[in-house]
């Protein structure tokens, strides 16, 4: 009778841990010259380097109570910003932004983590 009480809380457990991890989700990624009625106006992969402002658009989806995300802003493997952004509800819109500068020429990323650390999703984009 133990071993079935125990057998039972450990799947209960694993079950609610993996609803948990799945729940989360960034339907929604783009990196943006500009946001407009808290809408990306454009989604970019290349763009000029100079001096300027990109945005990092995410829409997240299934979250059960409040939460935040961070956008890590990657200049090839260095770590330049890091934002931590509040998710409110089960369908929520949020953004970061980076100034640039004409020398940062190469490849870059933006990692979306949930509030463990864990990567949801990553999006590239050059500077050329």
């Amino acid at each position: 009778m133990l071993m079935k009480k125990l057998l039972l809380f450990a799947v209960l457990l694993f079950w609610g841990l993996s609803a948990e991890a799945a729940e989360i989700k960034v339907i929604d990624g783009v990196i943006t010259t500009a946001i407009k009625n808290q809408l990306p106006v454009d989604q970019i992969e290349v763009y000029p380097a100079g001096y300027g402002k990109l945005f990092c658009f995410t829409r997240i989806v299934g979250v059960q109570e409040e939460t935040h995300v961070t956008h890590v802003w990657y200049y090839q493997d260095d770590e330049l910003a890091r934002v931590s952004l509040s998710v409110g509800s089960a369908d929520w819109r949020t953004y970061s932004s980076k100034r640039f500068l004409p020398q940062w020429v190469g490849q870059w990323r933006v990692e979306v983590l949930d509030e463990n650390g864990h990567e949801l999703v990553t999006i590239p984009f050059e500077l050329k």
